[in-house]
């Protein structure tokens, strides 16, 4: 019996006792899904809701008492093997263990589709992330964006969500100035502006450029007027930044499916749109020649100039049109994740959202992240050999690949700051997370071999009722839990839940590992149902292993 399953079961109890008349209720009064957790404390049941406490003062009753009637239908669900009131009414249901054993046959049967759910479906979802400006390589705060970004796009798709990934790509504004400026100092023997962009990647592009245009049968741009050149280093620069960008996350598993350019708001129009939006809304006043929006009327701490005296655009202006774009596309949801620096920025993008007629947290949503530091031999590592200022994604990647990376960045929430130890990222210990979870997955393709090779089949029998060890009730408990841990990780945008969850099967499938419970048959025994329906527990767990490591974008290796 899945958790699904017996929800269905107490729902369909609790509809019975309104149907008869038993609880003083309408049905539009129940809950859509009758909500099951496990018990803190294993030895109170397999699982627990506290239903009769939610519904018992609506129906006039005394929760205790509410709590025995629930009691005494679900004596008669099979598969239950008894119900306990604990505290007020809480319940504390014990699956009889063929109930229990059979959700290993349920995993392995629904396969790479086990976890899915539609808990997020109907929701059309931009989610925005990294988003760096082309004027470096990734840096590790971007490398955090880029793990917990794609691992919270696969998760919200596994609950149903419609996801389109979006690469925000900043290529109008002064930083483009400068990375410009820098490029033609460099190609002309000269250090970089003071306000520019240092590291050997401006060196390595300028000379890109100059060997690009040199092939094309161009004029060596060194050769031009210093503004003519500067714009050559800008449109080729650029271009050649991105590409590297994007290869970058590519090799780090990541893909965008849009790429927006800041620049084409300003040129198609769509800052003037949204500031007539505004205008028609209300919210927008002149002063001392400039445009304003009130965004103070929606809580921001002073309100914005959106068009400077001098007529050209404030930076709010393209946000404000960015945002109305995301809505006009038809997206219900526009997440953005912004680093640690963006703090100010939450409450003037709330108060457009709102200014615009949306919800803020509903349609527009915005997540914080915070630092990510270093360390190596105990000492923070600082800067990057070819960066320069900064430590890029692929120095991260190089010292201790792309899993580890991945699920390093992504197993801590983002609310707080991670310091990632390459030594031990880079061990093959237990006390390093994602070896002990990719270690678990490929302990249970080992013995699936094994057992191939002793002749064990899953086909040739399953009985549920032999998955009656402590240790296999445990393991099965927490592969119940997968299908909500994956809907609590979208509700909450909270990727790391799904990292911590791997941890915790992983350690019950080594303690089971570690009871003897043999799935191959020792010395001359001969292959029993107990040996195949330990198999599909075997089997089970590494479905699930599987599934959450493809949800954050880590690879379920078959040996290590």
């Amino acid at each position: 019996m899945t958790p699904a399953e017996l929800s269905a079961s107490l729902h369909a109890a609790l509809t019975a006792a309104v149907a008869d008349g038993t609880f003083a209720l309408a049905t539009d009064d129940l809950p859509d899904t009758v909500h099951v957790e496990r018990p803190r404390q294993r030895e109170h049941g397999d699982w627990a809701t506290n239903v009769a406490l939610q519904l018992a003062k609506k129906a006039g009753m005394n929760p205790r008492a509410f709590a025995e009637e629930l009691t005494r239908r679900l004596a008669e669900v099979p598969g239950i093997a008894k119900v306990d009131i604990a505290g007020p009414g809480f319940l504390n249901i014990t699956l009889d263990a063929a109930a229990a054993g059979e959700l290993a046959r349920s995993i392995v049967d629904a396969g790479a589709a086990y976890g899915r759910s539609e808990s997020q479906a109907g929701q059309k979802v931009n989610l925005e992330f990294v988003s760096a400006n082309p004027t470096g390589p990734i840096h590790i705060g971007g490398a955090r964006w880029a793990a917990v970004g794609d691992s919270l796009a696969r998760i919200l798709t596994a609950a149903g969500a419609d996801v389109t990934r979006e690469y925000y790509f900043n290529d109008h504004g002064a930083q483009i100035d400068r990375f410009a400026r820098s490029l033609l100092a460099r190609a002309q023997g000269q250090e970089a502006p003071e306000d520019g962009y240092g590291g050997q990647y401006i060196q390595d592009i300028a000379d890109r450029v100059i060997a690009d245009e040199l092939a094309a049968g161009h004029t060596d741009p060194r050769e031009l007027p210093d503004d003519q050149a500067q714009e050559v280093f800008r449109a080729r620069g650029v271009d050649l930044m991105f590409d590297e960008i994007k290869k970058a996350l590519h090799d780090f598993g990541v893909d965008f499916d849009v790429y927006f350019h800041e620049d084409s708001l300003h040129e198609s129009g769509a800052v003037d749109r949204a500031v007539t939006r505004l205008r028609e809304l209300g919210h927008i006043f002149e002063s001392d020649g400039a445009i304003w929006l009130r965004t103070t009327d929606f809580g921001d701490d002073k309100d914005r100039v959106i068009v400077k005296s001098d007529g050209e655009a404030a930076y709010i202006a393209g946000d404000l049109a960015y945002y109305l774009d995301k809505r006009e596309r038809g997206f219900d949801r526009a997440i953005m994740m912004l680093g640690a620096d963006h703090h100010g920025y939450i409450g003037r993008m709330m108060a457009a959202c709102a200014a615009f007629g949306d919800t803020p947290g509903v349609n527009l949503e915005i997540l914080i992240g915070q630092m990510v530091n270093l360390v190596k031999d105990g000492q923070p590592v600082r800067m990057s050999k070819r960066a320069g200022t900064v430590v890029a994604l692929d120095d991260l990647v190089e010292a201790v690949g792309v899993d580890a990376a991945r699920y390093s960045l992504a197993r801590s929430s983002v609310d707080s700051s991670i310091d990632l130890d390459l030594d031990l990222l880079s061990t093959a210990t237990n006390e390093n997370p994602v070896f002990y979870v990719q270690y678990a997955h490929s302990r249970t393709a080992s013995v699936g071999r094994n057992a191939a090779e002793a002749g064990v089949r899953r086909e040739d029998g399953f009985d549920a009722a032999l998955l009656d060890h402590p240790a296999e009730s445990s393991l099965l408990g927490l592969l119940a839990e997968f299908p909500r841990v994956i809907a609590q990780a979208a509700e909450l945008r909270e990727p790391h839940r799904v990292a911590r969850y791997l941890e915790t099967v992983a350690g019950g499938y080594h303690k089971w590992y570690d009871q003897k419970r043999r799935v191959v048959p020792f010395g001359d025994e001969q292959v029993s149902d107990e040996h195949r329906t330990r198999l599909w527990l075997n089997d089970a767990t590494r479905q699930v292993l599987a599934n959450g490591l493809d949800l954050l974008g880590v690879s379920a290796p078959e040996r290590m």
